[in-house]
């Protein structure tokens, strides 16, 4: 196979769930290559059973970067991965031309692939403003006030995360703009050229696969994961699907039956919304997820001189 002497980085995008890991690892092998999570959720070092990471024996077969690579209690953002994940292509692409970037996180992989347009500082009273709407009418108001605002970012994030919502509040309130808007209009120049492919799954299919995975989760030890984290609860890195809904039934705000189903029912809306953000890019190439030999010979054709 002759291939260009360019180097590429290889986006394996889609949904919760759908089976990007299994994937991923196979085309490191294939491609002798490493792996970086663009999944913002397995970032943390204290989050392993509700983020779905790569398994031990994953993570010992290939080299995997941005999992468990920082503590709960760092802020960190998708500007600072954009620049800790571009340094870090520059040292992997001096021994390989092609490296894999996964992940469900579509904002972190737009960052790497396109840029991120600097936002200006942003008046900490409309923060402040923010914080206490949340504290005082809770996420729905949060939701409501971002659909009104930015549409387009509320159709796609988590609106489960207050923190994501009141970013998108406060830097549309703040310049004036939609928080969406900073998505870089025209594309940064990166040395490397980029290679998507998405995987999708018939809905029912994957919204079984979802419903399963949380069960396996709940037996793994999700709840008393959670409960060893309920002290943090506030910080940023757990204001997420996975670990909300325990904090709820934790709080006494409901029973283990209902944490149960809004862990499943909130899991796949945020699917829902992923597939939302991914199907807006027209680069990305659909596959399903056994189709290796279809996705191989996609990327090897891409590759061509």
């Amino acid at each position: 196979m002759l291939l260009k002497k360019n180097k590429y980085l290889l986006i394996v995008a889609g949904p919760t769930a759908v089976g990007k890991t299994d994937l991923c690892i196979k085309l490191a092998k294939k491609f002798k290559t490493a792996i970086i999570s663009s999944d913002s959720r397995q970032f943390y070092i204290e989050t392993n059973i509700g983020t779905a990471k790569p398994s031990a024996v994953d993570m010992k077969d290939v080299p995997h970067y941005f999992v468990d690579n920082l503590s709960i209690r760092e802020d960190y953002d998708v500007r600072k991965f954009e620049k800790d994940a571009l340094q870090l292509l520059e040292k992997l692409y001096e021994e390989h031309h092609v490296v894999i970037m996964t992940g469900g996180s579509g904002l972190y992989i737009d960052a790497v692939c396109d840029g991120f347009d600097a936002i200006p500082d942003i008046d900490p009273s409309i923060r402040q403003s923010l914080n206490t709407l949340f504290e005082e009418q809770g996420i729905e108001a949060l939701q409501a006030t971002l659909a009104a605002l930015d549409p387009d970012y509320y159709a796609t994030v988590d609106i489960y995360n207050p923190q994501r919502l009141i970013r998108g509040c406060e830097v549309t309130l703040g310049t004036g703009k939609p928080f969406s808007s900073f998505r870089k209009r025209k594309k940064a120049k990166r040395p490397f050229e980029v290679i998507k492919v998405g995987l999708e799954r018939d809905r029912e299919e994957l919204y079984a696969r979802i419903n399963l995975r949380m069960d396996q989760m709940i037996a793994a030890g999700l709840f008393a994961e959670a409960e060893a984290l309920f002290p943090y609860r506030h910080l940023n890195a757990l204001q997420t699907v996975g670990y909300t809904e325990v904090f709820g039934y934790l709080e006494g705000k409901y029973d283990k039956e209902e944490a149960v189903r809004l862990l499943k029912r909130n899991s796949r809306r945020y699917a829902k919304r992923q597939m939302t953000w991914f199907k807006r890019d027209g680069q990305i190439q659909w596959f399903s997820p056994g189709q290796f030999d279809e996705i191989t010979k996609y990327v090897e054709d891409q590759m061509r001189p």
